[in-house]
This record gives structure tokens, sequence and C-alpha cells, in this order.
């Protein structure tokens, strides 16, 4: 329980505001090939800053109430931008579940994929999402946006304490953890889940970190990223018992050295 607590409260690296003089941040995008992830931060500002959540929020609420169509990453959309892969992945384990979807959705920010997806998840009688955020966006969600199906919570012990997700969602997160490979490792062992969707990873034959910096249009800040290499992030899952059913490219599409891509998994019968 205290590995999996430690793990999300190290979800993402703090706020260093002098960082932002440092010239590797001023072009947007991802830069350099760092040893440790401890070297990369040192020159990032982070993802815990009130200026990113008060610009999510402000998105997402014009989702939730019908101003807006879609959010991504703070960002509005006039249409839907699917990941058809990914809604396959819920209809499936709905299937296989007698019409259950119950998500955690770690990392998942205010409620992004769930919106995305709730015209949907509107035609089955038994769905639950619960997303696993910063404790400052838990608070938020709480305040603003919880309701039958949505919930918020800090750690992932807390939400199965209350929840049994059959579906683990993970969208554009396990490359901003400083360790995912024991992350995934804990959070198989906790959760035991049917399946895991993943979505949004980038992938290169050599695994790398670097710094991911945001546009200036969409809000200042930097982060690390980690790119993971495609057979030794693969060999993880398959280990701990899981199948890979599909295997897809994701919105983000291809960058100048890697590529973005996202799965579909099943955990193995007994």
């Amino acid at each position: 329980m205290n590995t999996i607590i430690k793990i999300v409260k190290a979800f993402t690296p703090p706020v260093l505001v002098s960082a932002i003089k440092n010239s590797s941040l001023i072009k947007s995008g991802w830069h350099g090939n760092f040893k440790t992830w401890e070297e990369a931060k040192s020159k990032t500002t982070g993802y815990d800053s009130a200026l990113i959540l008060d610009k999510v929020r402000d998105s997402i609420y014009k989702v939730k109430e019908g101003l807006s169509v879609y959010e991504r990453d703070s960002v509005i959309f006039d249409t839907i931008q699917y990941s058809w892969p990914l809604l396959t992945g819920l209809m499936m384990a709905a299937a296989k579940d007698g019409g259950k979807i119950n998500v955690l959705d770690f990392g998942g920010s205010l409620g992004s994929t769930y919106y995305q997806n709730k015209k949907f998840l509107a035609h089955f009688n038994d769905v639950a999402w619960s997303i696993v955020e910063q404790e400052h966006f838990v608070n938020i969600g709480k305040e603003s946006f919880e309701d039958s199906i949505l919930k918020f919570y800090p750690t992932i012990t807390d939400c199965i304490k209350e929840q049994s997700p059959n579906v683990i969602v993970l969208s554009s997160v396990l490359q901003y953890l400083e360790d995912p490979y024991h992350f995934i490792d804990s959070l198989i062992n906790e959760t035991q889940a049917n399946f895991i969707l993943i979505d949004r990873t980038p992938f290169s034959p050599e695994e790398r970190i670097v710094i991911q910096t945001v546009p200036s249009s969409i809000y200042k800040a930097s982060y690390p990223c980690r790119i993971f290499n495609l057979k030794k992030f693969k060999n993880l899952f398959s280990e701990k018992g899981y199948t890979f059913i599909e295997e897809f490219d994701a919105v983000d599409g291809d960058k100048k050295s890697f590529h973005f891509k996202g799965f579909i998994l099943i955990k193995n019968s007994k």
C-alpha cells in the first residue's frame, strides 16, 4: 500500500520556477537525451502548477456544460477526436463482463477520456469511471465534476477500497512517471483488472529520457518524458500475465524520432 501511495505522489515532479530561464525550454516539443530522470527534471518547470489546472478545469467545464464539444490536454476542439481502438477496448470489456464497465483511469485529468466517450457509455446500465490524479486535481474534480458515475481519488489504494475496476485506462501518462516499470508492476498486483487499455504513449528503437515543452499558446510548462522501447515495454506486461490483443497508432501521430502507440491487453485465463 505504501509503495502505491509513494508512486502516485511522485507521479509528477515539483515546480522549479528557475528552470523557465533555461534556454532549452524555449522551443516546444521533445528535446535532449538525459542519463537520468533527475537530470531532466532539474531543467523543467513540472506539471503541478495552478496555471495548468486552471486551463484544464475551464476547458473540461465547457465540455461538461455543453458549451464545447471536446477537450484534450486543455485544448478545445470543434469535433470529438475519438480513439476508436480505446473505445473498442471498453466495449470488449463490457461484452466480456456482462455489460459492466468499471474503469480506473490513472492520470485521467478531470475526465477527458470519460467525456470523450460519454455518449457511448450512456447506453450501458452499469458504468463507473474512477480517476486517480494529483491531489489538487482530485479536489477540483470532487468539487465541480464528480457525479454518480465519475469519481476522483488521490491514490489507487483509495480507489479500489470503493471500486472494483475491470478496466485500467493509461492514456498519455506512463511516459511522465519517474519509474513507470515499478508503477506498472504495483498497479497490476493491486488491481488485477481483466483489461488494460494503453493510449498515446511514445516509442522509439532506443529508450531515452527527454524534456517535453508545451507550446506557449497552450500554457508555459515543461516536464521530463520517457520514450519507451517497444520490446521492453511489451515484455513487462506479458510477464505479468497479459496478452496484447491489438496494437494501434495513437492520435498524436509520428514525431521526428519516435511515434505514439496504444494497446488493448487482456489478462490471461488461469
